[in-house]
């Protein structure tokens, strides 16, 4: 546990720059497309996901993890929650497994941390892949909605995407991350967050903000400043305590579940 917490803090609060690396063996295109159904090509990388299909049409739910050792197998954690969310909100629910985990490549990202790449969630180059990783998905399942479901750093990223890529997603459920990387760095000069884009947010985006209040990763107050900023724009946000909730696995809590659940069948 205290490994996983000590990768989790660092993508959260560690300020290190870096550019992109490319992998000694890189997955083109035409590549990526010969793997199967489930990978897609987006952003310069091949993505592995996992897909649970549903019945509802024109809207699928995209589960985004956090930090991780690199190579780890996401998608096995993943898949089970897809199934579950799939079943429950009848809506076809994808998890993505981002560069570096699973059987994605490494074509110009690293996994979000690894040796010599620290804050790669901040950074405005991962946040286009990104972008382009959701459009991609969006555009292949014939979405009209996306309901982004990020844990940690996947929900910082995600809750960035709100404003740099304005209506791309529909409702963002943020669990254990704040949305102000420079409060939480020290030197945060190239990093990026929705701060830096919170004008831009679309104002019919719902917002889900998840803590647990046992959480050490991502302290309650991070999140709770989280909620202020967004209703203090005018934005519609939700806050939800989890009680006793450590930082793992938020995202999967029954108490972050029934919010879902609720936030969805308002749509």
């Amino acid at each position: 546990m205290k490994s996983i917490m000590k990768l989790c803090v660092s993508t959260l609060v560690c300020a290190v720059c870096s550019t992109h690396l490319f992998a000694a063996d890189i997955v083109t295109q035409s590549q990526c497309e010969n793997k199967g159904d489930n990978f897609i090509f987006a952003g310069g990388e091949c993505i592995e996901y996992y897909v649970s299909e549903s019945d509802k049409e024109a809207e699928i739910n995209i589960l985004v993890h956090g930090t991780w050792e690199a190579g780890t197998n996401t998608l096995g954690r993943y898949a089970p929650f897809a199934d579950n969310l799939s079943m429950m909100t009848e809506i076809t629910t994808i998890a993505v497994a981002l560069p570096g985990y699973s059987k994605s490549s490494t074509n110009n990202f690293e996994a979000l941390i690894h040796k010599g790449t620290k804050n790669l969630a901040a950074q405005k180059e991962y946040i286009v892949f990104l972008s382009d990783l959701v459009q991609k998905l969006k555009e292949k399942f014939e979405a009209e909605k996306v309901n982004y479901i990020g844990h940690s750093a996947g929900a910082l990223m995600g809750s960035t995407l709100t404003g740099f890529s304005p209506g791309l997603i529909t409702t963002m459920t943020s669990a254990g991350a704040g949305y102000d990387i420079h409060s939480q760095v020290k030197n945060s000069k190239g990093l990026v967050s929705l701060i830096d884009y919170i004008d831009d947010v679309d104002k019919d985006t719902k917002f889900l903000l998840v803590y647990g209040t046992k959480d050490e990763i991502s302290k309650p107050e991070v999140t709770k400043a989280y909620y202020d900023a967004m209703i203090k724009k005018g934005y519609q946000a939700t806050l939800v305590e989890v009680k006793n909730a450590p930082h793992l696995d938020l995202d999967m809590n029954d108490t972050t579940v029934d919010a879902i659940m609720e936030m969805l069948e308002e749509e």
